[in-house]
């Protein structure tokens, strides 16, 4: 079996991604080593972001070194706080940066794997649960609405210490997604965050909303399984991850 490196490129503060996308990929059968490298970032505000983004380029020659197959630049608000359509030009800049190397690593973003996974859901109307201050959830909803997705209802938790977004309790997330209003929409996202634990609610939220339910983690893993040419059937994942469910094997 063909061992998979993946490299993730996180803030310094987040614990979560780390634990929920090697998760749901070994749930997924697949053998993988995970290769992280940290930007410095503790409070969720757009300077802090900005500075964040700021250290991309000696986390990149990080990874690099570790001759991964796959990167996912895992901070999904730190993409969309920078303006509509900016997960393209960071996907591509890193990509240029491991080419000058020689490396045809394949390179992802937390922002557009979230709405790569909406698209292949054929979601026009989602909902959604982030941990943001008002502000920078607003510049998220105006992200996603310019990628031609209607954000029907959403709330923020606004939790700015990043450290505290990893250890937000379960129930105050579903209580957040119990009080959307659902009319009409196609789909929920349960954390519009990679640091905001959810992969232990989706499926349960999913059965209860009666909707597909994702999460920037879930669509983080669908878009690394999609990436490495390997088969999307993770169950008690949610619809996005059973992609692959009904499709026969011969």
């Amino acid at each position: 079996m063909t061992t998979h490196r993946i490299g993730l490129i996180v803030p310094s503060t987040n614990v979560t991604v780390e634990t929920e996308i090697p998760q749901i990929l070994r749930r997924a059968g697949v053998d993988l080593s995970f290769h992280s490298s940290r930007m410095r970032m503790h409070s969720v505000t757009p300077e802090q972001l900005r500075a964040m983004n700021a250290q991309r380029e000696r986390c990149v020659l990080e990874i690099g070194d570790a001759g991964v197959d796959v990167v996912l630049y895992a901070c999904l608000v730190a993409i969309m706080a920078m303006g509509p359509g900016h997960h393209r030009d960071t996907e591509f800049r890193i990509a240029e940066q491991l080419g000058a190397g020689g490396s045809d690593t394949r390179v992802l973003s937390s922002a557009g794997a979230l709405l790569r996974g909406l698209a292949d859901l054929g979601v026009a109307r989602v909902a959604l649960v982030m941990p943001y201050l008002r502000p920078l959830a607003e510049q998220v909803v105006a992200y996603i609405e310019a990628e031609g997705i209607t954000v029907a209802d959403w709330r923020a938790l606004e939790v700015a210490d990043n450290a505290e977004v990893g250890c937000i309790p379960g129930d105050r997330i579903m209580e957040a997604a119990r009080s959307l209003d659902l009319t009409d929409v196609d789909a929920v996202v349960l954390s519009c965050c990679v640091q905001m634990p959810s992969l232990d609610l989706v499926q349960a939220a999913e059965d209860e909303l009666g909707l597909p339910v994702l999460s920037a983690a879930t669509a983080g893993a669908y878009s690394i399984l999609r990436s490495l040419g390997l088969p999307v059937d993770v169950p008690g994942a949610g619809s996005l991850l059973r992609a692959d469910a009904a499709v026969p094997t011969h």
